[in-house]
This record gives structure tokens, C-alpha cells and sequence, in this order.
């Protein structure tokens, strides 16, 4: 029986109105057969963008990681292209590394075909990147549509046509008509506005007509099929050969195919009411999705439902459902067009100030809450961010610095989850842009110290913290600033200065004391838990770490109850309670998966494979440090010092156990598991195969930990030792050989070595 083919990327399942297209096809497959880079160009609306979705659907199956579409015309900034393809292709800038470094690090032993729409207005940094792709990652090509070339080394140049236009006569039987690339999408699209549209023998001519009227433009045509819902082809025709003998002179000489497009827009935009058109126009100040309630607050439009709804009906405004929530957008071409119209109407200005005004004060509002309330914020972040990043550009060239550090300072857990050096970014290009206010900056300078310790730039964060201690007791702000003593005793530690980390832990626990702020009490909890583990006090790491996991699941601060299990995880597997440690860790990894905290998936995979290996589980170990390892490069991670010798003992353990052949195939596999198979493998709720000879991993009388331990006394080593080596007490090392002595009926440790010795020759 044949297999479904997966389709591994993130395209559109089915392309819609796509239509024709047969030699363009052809044409684009020949060229990625030899070239690396193809840039499909064209005028706007002439259907680049879903020729190059069929394409790579087509082709998908050909690269073993699928293909890839980065969608760039929300794009504004073009420093921020690498971090756009990196968000497309489900990597995170969480960590110190540079996006585009990581990128180019993550795709060069990819085969992959990555496709990159609307370059138009970011030409030199897409070309800058498709360069460095195309000297770094030879599996990888690229398909770039833009209105003109890239101007990349290697780039081969496909110029897209409008669609096929029918025979001026049309003679021709209605079989052979309907086969037509331009007839067949108005008959599509006709059908879809007006419930049943059918080319007959009584409206070919005009449906001809109106196809070559508009020059076979694939946008122009949908917006005059879609008036087949009040007007009959007839009249359609009637009316857009009017508005063309006013462009012509009465003549019928073709217009430039910009002009065509134009015209066609401009007759559906005097067929709306004066409140469509002004709402229309309004709209093109999101720069990317936009929900109704976003419309509501900065558009001013009543009856929004009926007005958006009409708009999307005329196919002046897409739909999308992204997650299960309804939202919207505009093509590229209409945006433009609405921002003509918004010039024209003398509204830039209010309109801009409207939308900035709105992400500040409901990302500030959200803010209080967004740590409580991680997963459904961080679901509206996504959705919103290009909006957002256009309004903290806006901020930056009108050098309103108050609200653009006001708005980056309310993101902090959207750049500490998902933008880590994004937000630095910034935070950087804002505080140095002028005053913020003066209430709220030590929280700024917080940030942007928090988001230092988080990529390991202990020269970055004390100066930022040291600010924030200083704005924050300016300001009177007392929450503020134990936040602030909190964080910078972390730095503190993680830079060697303990004198310093322990003085301002003490300042920010003696203020803390005096506060009815949870968040703020967890925050010295989170503290003295570090510094307890960078004196070996696991005694003490438990306590406050415990208390902290407390007070967090008490309020609902998930990122929180993540790192509080995390330390908890390390202090049991260190004081030798393994059971503890692996409950903690499975909590904590669901968490991060819950939130989709990255680095947190990575340590965590790595600790529960070291737990596979106590377990008797060499192979799921070795895929389990496969899926860390994938997630880490995606990330752009590295390996905290306090885990190195977990990940090295769970890898040494797992090949000792399976031999380094069959290791790196079953870690190999690991690196292909997607990050939910891979959860669910360390949770144990996928298949995991048992045990068996073959695997190395013994079966028989004994548990898992128990041939793990046996397996040790049978290569000599003591008690003390086998702790060490498995990271658990010598408590429990002896309660283990007592446990295999009396299963196996034996006297002494030289028994268990040679029961070892014969079940391996089996």
C-alpha cells in the first residue's frame, strides 16, 4: 500500500485561486534544478506569491526538511529579515547568539527549500542573507519573489506574466475556453462571490472581455468576478470599459498594467459606502494581521463586524483564522493603495498616533497580568508583533522615546520567551533615544539587564542593573527595586563577584520582607536558589526552592514554577533522590513546553535522558540527547557549566550501554523528532520501546536501576563510586546491592559480577 507523502514545512495546505500556470511551473523547476537562488518578478497583484506556494508544494517532497515560506511584506524593519525566516522556520532567538548567525548556523547541513515573498522593499538585506545562505548552506535553495531582482550573487531571474489571456475571438468551444488560465480563475471566483457562476455560450463574450480588459492581472480580475454577486457580467464589462475610455480618451489603447490594476481597485473603492471607504483606508496602518477589536480602537469605525465582513466579501480585506481566533489583513498591493488614500484624506498623522496610543496602553495594561497568564499573552504576541515592531519603529523616528521604552519595557516576557536579543535591540536603540518615564525606567533598565543574564553578557547586564537600582530608588518604586538587587546578585554570582551577590541578595531579601508582593518574594526566592547552587547548599537550594515553586503555582507564574522545579530537579539529583528530581524535571519540561520556553526544552530533554540511563533506557537516553541537541542549535544555546556533567554523564552512560554505533543512529533519530514527539518520549506518554538483549539494556528479575547499579559492582567499582557515578547517594547505591543480592539469591558483590558476566554472553 503506498504512503501518504508528508509534507514537512509550513506551507499553505492548499493554495487558493491558483490557476494555470504550466509553463511557469515547468520553467521554475528546471532553474532549481542547477540553481541556488530564483527570483520570480513581477508588478504587484500579477500572482508571484501563489506561483511560488505551488511551486515548493510541488517540489516539497524533493528536500528531505520540507519547504519553507518566510512571509516578509509585514516586514518594515530590515534588520529584522533573519530573525522574520528564523520565526518561520520555528527557531528562537532566545539566547546570545545572532540571528542571522544561528540561521546560517541551523541551515547549512539542511536541504531545504526556502521560500522568501515580497523582498521588494527589503531588497539589499534579502539580498545580504540569500548571499550568506547561498555560501553556507549548499542544500538549501531559495525562491524570492519580488517586483524586481534581488541582485544576488547567483541569482537566476523569472519574470512572471499575467495569466494567459483568451483569443480576442471567441469562436472557440466553451471546453477549450474554460481551460483558460484568466477565465478559469473569474469563473472560480465568480462562483465563490455569487453561489453559482457558470461560463456559457450567453456571457463568454463578455467574461472575455473583461479578462483581456484587465490585461489577465490576477488581483484585477478577482475584484471584478466578486461583483458578480450584485451586477451581471454585462453590466461589469460596461462599467470598467467606462472607467477606461476616461484613462484612454475614448480609445481603447491598453493602459501600463500598473494603471490597469490601479483602475480596477479604483472602481471597487467608489462602489463602497463613504464608511467602507473610510475604514479601508484606516486600515493600512496595520502592518500585519489586525483582529476587529484592534479595528475598533484605532480605526473609530462603528458597526466594524458588518464594515469588515463587506470589505472581506469585495476581496479588499483576507481573512485569516490563526490558532482558532478570526483575523485579518491586507494584500500588499491594497495596502498601498489604502495608505494613498489615507494621505489623501489628510489622516496619517491621527490615524498613526491612534494606533501607537493603543499598543502602548494595552501592552502596558496586559503587562501587569502577562506572567500570570503566559500562554494566551504570548498567543496575542504572535499574532500582533509586526504591528507592534511598526509602532516601536514609528516611536524611533518621531523620537517619542517615552512611549517606545514604555511599549519594548511591557514586552519583557515576550523578548525573555521568544526575541531574547530582538528586545535588547530595542531596548538598546530606545533608552538611547531620550528620556523614558521617569516612574517606570528602573523597570526598563531591569529588563534589559534580565535579558543580559539570560544570553550570558555579565559586562552588559551589572551596568544595566546598576541603573536600575539607581532608577528605581530615584523614583521611590520599591518593587522595582528588589527586583533589580534580585537580579543583579544573579549577575553578580554568574560573574565570580560573590562579595557583591551576596550583599545585594541581602538588600533585596531585607526589602522584600517588607513588601505583600509574591512576584516580587519569588524573585528573592529565585536568587537565593542560585546562590545556593553555587555553593553546593542543596539543603538549602531545596528549601527556598520549594517555598518558591510554592508561591508561583499559588499565583499562576508559570515561567516561574518552571526555573523553581529546575533548581528543585538539580538539588534532588545531587542529594540523591532520583525520583524527586525526575518528577520535578517532568514538571518543569511541561511547563516549557506549555510556554514554549526553548533553552528550558533543552536542559530539560538532557536531564530526563540522564534519568533514561539510570533507568535502564539507553536508546530512548540516546534519542532524548538528540531532540536536546536539535532544540539547543535552534536556539542558538550552550551548555551551562551546572549541566555539562549531567549531559556527559547520560551520553557516556547510553553509549556504554548500546556501543557507539548504534548510539549515534538512535541519536540521529532524536535530532528528526519533533518537539512534541520528543516531550512526550522524556514523559514517558509515546511509545518507548522495553528492554530487550539486543539493546543492551538487560531484562530479567532485576528493575532497571538495578542492572544499571549491577552492571558498576561488576566493573569493580564501590558504592561510593557507583554514586558518583549514576549522581545518587551511597545510601542508596547499598540499598541496591541489598535489593539485587536478595532477588538473585546471592552472598556477595563477586556473584552479582559474574551473573553479569554470563547474562551478557546470552
Amino acid at each position: 500500500m503506498a504512503r501518504p507523502v508528508r509534507r514537512l514545512g509550513n506551507l499553505p495546505a492548499e493554495p487558493t485561486s491558483f490557476v494555470g500556470r504550466k509553463r511557469e511551473l515547468a520553467d521554475l523547476r528546471k532553474r532549481l534544478a542547477t540553481a541556488r537562488i530564483v527570483t520570480l518578478v513581477g508588478p504587484g497583484g500579477v500572482g508571484k506569491t501563489r506561483l511560488a506556494i505551488r511551486a515548493a508544494s510541488d517540489l516539497a517532497r524533493a528536500f528531505p526538511a520540507g519547504a519553507w515560506l518566510v512571509e516578509l511584506a509585514d516586514v518594515r524593519d530590515p534588520g529584522l529579515v533573519a530573525n522574520t525566516v528564523m520565526a518561520a522556520l520555528d527557531l528562537r532567538d532566545q539566547a546570545a547568539t545572532d540571528p542571522a548567525s544561528l540561521l546560517l548556523g541551523y541551515l547549512e547541513s539542511k536541504e531545504l527549500l526556502l521560500v522568501l515573498d515580497n523582498c521588494e522593499h527589503l531588497l539589499e538585506a534579502a539580498s545580504h542573507l540569500v548571499s550568506d545562505i547561498a555560501r553556507r548552506a549548499p542544500g538549501v535553495r531559495v525562491v524570492a519573489t519580488s517586483r524586481e531582482p534581488l541582485s544576488a550573487p547567483g541569482e537566476h531571474i523569472l519574470p512572471v506574466p499575467p495569466l494567459e489571456l483568451p483569443p480576442a475571438q471567441t469562436a472557440e468551444p466553451l471546453d477549450r475556453l474554460r481551460q483558460n488560465e484568466a477565465i478559469r480563475l473569474f469563473v472560480e471566483r465568480a462562483g465563490a462571490a455569487s453561489g453559482a457562476f457558470e461560463l456559457s455560450a450567453a456571457n463568454r463574450d463578455a467574461v472575455v472581455d473583461i479578462c483581456r480588459r484587465l490585461d489577465g492581472l490576477p488581483l484585477a480580475i478577482e475584484l471584478a468576478a466578486v461583483r458578480t454577486r450584485v451586477l451581471d457580467v454585462g453590466q461589469i464589462l460596461d462599467r470598467l470599459t467606462d472607467r477606461f475610455a476616461l484613462l484612454t480618451g475614448g480609445g481603447r489603447a491598453a493602459l501600463p498594467r500598473h494603471q490597469t490594476l490601479e483602475t480596477a481597485i479604483d472602481w471597487s473603492h467608489e462602489l463602497l459606502t463613504e464608511d467602507e471607504r473610510t475604514l479601508l483606508r484606516r486600515l493600512c496602518v496595520f502592518t500585519g494581521r489586525f483582529t476587529l477589536e484592534d479595528v475598533e480602537s484605532v480605526c473609530g469605525a462603528s458597526a466594524t463586524l458588518d464594515l469588515v465582513s463587506s470589505l472581506v466579501d469585495k476581496s479588499l480585506v483576507v481573512r485569516d483564522d490563526v490558532r482558532g481566533v478570526a483575523c485579518y489583513r491586507l494584500h500588499e498591493t491594497m495596502r498601498e493603495y489604502a495608505g494613498r488614500k489615507l494621505r489623501d484624506a489628510g489622516e496619517v498623522d491621527a490615524v498613526e498616533q491612534r494606533c501607537t496610543d493603543y499598543y502602548v496602553t494595552r501592552c502596558q495594561r496586559a503587562s501587569l497580568v502577562a506572567r500570570f497568564t503566559l500562554p494566551t499573552w504570548l498567543a496575542w504576541m504572535d499574532l500582533e508583533i509586526d504591528n507592534i515592531r511598526s509602532v516601536l519603529r514609528r516611536c524611533l523616528v518621531r523620537s517619542d522615546s517615552r512611549s517606545g521604552i514604555q511599549l519594548a519595557t511591557s514586552l519583557s516576557w515576550f523578548w525573555i520567551t521568544r526575541a531574547t536579543t530582538e528586545g535588547v535591540r530595542w531596548l538598546d536603540e530606545l533608552l538611547a533615544s531620550g528620556p523614558g518615564n521617569p516612574q517606570t525606567l528602573g523597570w526598563s533598565y531591569f529588563i534589559r539587564g534580565f535579558l543580559a543574564v539570560l544570553q550570558g553578557d555579565w559586562v552588559a547586564a551589572r551596568p544595566a542593573l546598576e541603573k536600575a537600582i539607581v532608577a528605581s530608588r530615584s523614583a521611590g518604586e520599591p518593587i522595582q527595586l528588589a527586583n533589580s538587587l534580585c537580579m543583579a546578585s544573579i549577575a553578580s554570582n554568574m560573574a565570580g563577584d560573590r562579595s557583591s551577590a551576596l550583599r545585594l541578595l541581602a538588600d533585596a531579601d531585607a526589602l522584600a520582607s517588607e513588601l505583600d508582593d509574591i512576584p516580587t518574594k519569588v524573585s528573592v526566592l529565585q536568587a537565593r536558589s542560585l546562590n545556593a547552587l553555587f555553593e553546593g547548599d542543596f539543603e538549602t537550594l531545596k528549601v527556598v526552592a520549594t517555598e518558591g515553586a510554592r508561591l508561583s503555582r499559588e499565583v499562576g507564574d508559570l515561567y516561574a514554577l518552571h526555573m523553581m522545579n529546575l533548581n528543585l530537579g538539580g538539588a534532588a539529583l545531587f542529594s540523591g533522590d532520583p525520583d524527586e528530581s525526575k518528577a520535578r524535571y517532568s514538571e518543569a519540561l511541561r511547563i516549557a513546553y506549555q510556554i514554549d520556553d526553548r533553552i528550558g526544552q533543552f536542559y530539560l530533554l538532557a536531564a530526563l535522558a540522564f534519568h533514561a540511563t539510570t533507568d535502564g533506557r539507553a536508546k530512548t537516553a540516546a534519542r532524548l540527547l538528540g531532540a536536546s541537541e536539535t532544540i539547543r542549535i535552534g536556539a542558538g544555546a550552550t551548555v551551562m557549566p551546572v549541566m555539562s556533567p549531567v549531559v556527559t554523564q547520560a551520553e557516556e552512560s547510553a553509549v556504554e550501554v548500546l556501543g557507539r554505533q548504534k548510539f549515534d543512529a538512535e541519536f540521529s533519530a532524536g535530532k528528526s523528532l519533533s518537539r512534541d514527539s520528543a516531550v512526550r518520549l522524556a514523559l514517558g506518554e509515546a511509545d518507548d520501546a522495553p528492554a530487550t538483549a539486543t539493546d543492551g539494556e538487560e531484562a530479567g528479575p532485576l528493575a532497571k536501576r538495578e542492572v544499571d547499579v549491577a552492571r558498576l559492582v561488576a566493573d569493580g567499582l564501590s558504592n561510593k563510586q557507583i554514586g558518583a557515578r549514576l549522581f545518587i547517594s551511597e545510601r542508596t547505591v547499598d540499598s541496591h546491592v541489598r535489593s539485587i543480592l536478595n532477588k538473585l539469591g546471592f552472598n556477595s558483590r563477586a556473584q552479582i559480577a559474574g551473573w553479569m558476566a554470563s547474562t551478557s554472553r546470552r
